[in-house]
C-alpha cells in the first residue's frame, strides 16, 4: 500500500529483496557441514558394529544347519565341499548318502563386508572365519577376525 503512489520504489524495494546473499548461503553450508561431520563421527562405530554383529548371527546360523547335516550325514562337509554342501548335495569328496538338504532356506550368506565366509573341516570339527572390515587375518577392532571357535 505505500509505493501505490510510486511503483518504481515498490520493485525497487522488491529487487532489493530477492534471493540470499552470498555471506547467507556460505553460513548455510558450514552449519551443514558441522552437521554431517557430527552425525558421521557418531555414525561410523554404528555401523561397524551392525556389520560385527550380522556377521556373528550368520555365523550362527551356519553353525545349526551345519549340525543338521552332521545328524543326516555323521559327519561335517569337508573343506573341499565348503559350505555350498549346506545347499546342494556334495560332488567332491566324501558324497554323504543320506543327505536331505537344502539345510539352508536362502543363498549362502555373506559376511558384513559382503565378502564369503571361510569354511575349514576335518569331519568331526569346523571353523567358519570371517576376517572383518579390511580382509586380511588377524586385526583389531572392526578389523578383527571373527572365527566360530571363538563367539
Amino acid at each position: 500500500m505505500l509505493y501505490r503512489k510510486n511503483p518504481a520504489k515498490h520493485f525497487a524495494a522488491r529487487r532489493k529483496k530477492k534471493g540470499f546473499s552470498f555471506i547467507e548461503i556460505m553460513v548455510v553450508i558450514i552449519i551443514i557441514g558441522l552437521l554431517a561431520t557430527i552425525v558421521g563421527v557418531n555414525l561410523l562405530p554404528s555401523v561397524d558394529e551392525a556389520k560385527i554383529k550380522t556377521s556373528i548371527a550368520n555365523i550362527r546360523s551356519l553353525e545349526a544347519s551345519l549340525d543338521l547335516y552332521r545328524l543326516h550325514n555323521s559327519s561335517y562337509p569337508s573343506t573341499e565341499q565348503g559350505l555350498k554342501a549346506l545347499r546342494e548335495k556334495p560332488e567332491v569328496g566324501s558324497i554323504p548318502e543320506r543327505w536331505n538338504g537344502p539345510y539352508l532356506k536362502n543363498q549362502l550368506p555373506k559376511d558384513g563386508w559382503d565378502r564369503d565366509y571361510k569354511y575349514s573341516s576335518d569331519g568331526q570339527t569346523y571353523e567358519i572365519i570371517t576376517f572383518g572390515s579390511d580382509g586380511l587375518e588377524g586385526g583389531t577392532d572392526a578389523n578383527a577376525d571373527i572365527s566360530s571357535k571363538e563367539i
